[in-house]
């Protein structure tokens, strides 16, 4: 069985089988694979490897993952013929939680771990309840998601809202249920990137982190908080430092 079958309906696109690493993202709550769709093929010779959550985009009509912890179990059979090559997980905002999560899950199964866990714009996992989604109006919810439709240069339909505000529900119960009181250690080091321009989550917030891991470094990175969709270079480089 070759890598794109086992992979399949995970991974947007077959993983490649030349590249010598892989990046694999994590998308953020309401979103999915798509998020990363301006973002090259590769980085510095790095395959971008987007994870498709089920419940949403293409995998609409599969029931929604339930947990984080559901969530990471899943993606281990599937993920599992990827792990030839060295790579590494990036997570933005709460796709970090289940990044972390599968890192975590990894260890334990004595399978390959990354090379390194890249958190971005989140809190880390015992901080997790400061995300303000979770305590939005769903109409505050609702012109939160009308925003970053207009800010990606889509004219947001109300069927494509009203779509998005049922994956955007279902993913906040899963980020409210979310629960780690003590931090796990990872066996990898941690890369945390604050965007200076984010107005929720504030440099402080990010150093939560340090608990996690031997090796934590925080680095700053100039946008707001959905700048990464932009594939920044500054952000492209700092996703490969770990090679």
């Amino acid at each position: 069985m070759t890598a794109g079958s086992a992979g399949a309906p995970w991974f947007v696109r077959p993983p490649s089988p030349d590249r010598a690493a892989r990046l694999l993202c994590f998308p953020y709550s309401g979103s999915g694979a798509s998020a990363f769709s301006g973002w090259p093929a590769a980085i510095d010779g790095v395959e971008v490897c987007p994870v498709q959550f089920p419940g949403r985009e293409n995998r609409l009509g599969e029931p929604h993952y339930g947990t984080y912890g559901k969530l990471a179990a899943a993606l281990i059979e599937p993920l599992t013929p990827l792990l030839d090559r060295p790579y590494a997980f990036f997570g933005h905002c709460a796709g970090a939680l289940p990044a972390y999560e599968t890192a975590v899950r990894l260890a334990r199964l004595g399978l390959p771990g990354p090379e390194c866990l890249v958190v971005s714009g989140q809190p880390a996992p015992h901080d997790a309840a400061l995300d303000r989604m979770l305590t939005m109006t769903e109409d505050a919810l609702r012109a939160e998601l009308v925003s970053v439709i207009r800010g990606r240069g889509i004219d947001p339909r109300p069927d494509m809202v009203e779509l998005g505000m049922v994956v955007l529900l279902r993913d906040l119960a899963a980020a409210r249920e979310y629960r780690r009181a003590e931090p796990v250690a990872v066996p990898c080091p941690i890369l945390v990137l604050h965007w200076r321009d984010d107005p929720d989550v504030s440099l402080d917030q990010l150093g939560g982190w340090r608990r996690y891991a031997d090796s934590v470094e925080v680095r700053v990175v100039d946008g707001g908080h959905h700048d990464f969709m932009n594939a920044p270079d500054d952000l492209l480089k700092l996703l490969t430092s770990w090679r």
